[in-house]
């Protein structure tokens, strides 16, 4: 399970590069020794742009859908404040 590779490896290994993606999850490739890019399956990078559940979603798949709230205003009068 090969995880960093070296530019020049990449490029001249580059199919295994990509199957190595594909079965074994992200493959980083340096340059200079330098992290510089990462190589990733569809799967993976579909994951990561995987659009996050809004908030209406949110609210509906709640536990506490369907609970009655009281979210009526109080009909006192606002109180005095001295400016």
């Amino acid at each position: 399970m090969k995880r960093a590779w070296k530019l020049q490896d990449a490029k001249n290994r580059f199919s295994n590069l990509v199957n190595e993606a594909q079965k074994e999850g992200p493959q980083i490739v340096t340059k200079r020794g330098i992290e510089t890019v990462i190589v990733l399956s569809m799967k993976d990078y579909r994951k990561l742009i995987k659009p996050r559940t809004n908030l209406v979603d949110f609210f509906q798949k709640s536990p506490l859908h369907g609970i009655k709230l009281d979210i009526d205003r109080s009909k006192e009068p606002s109180r005095k404040v001295e400016l």
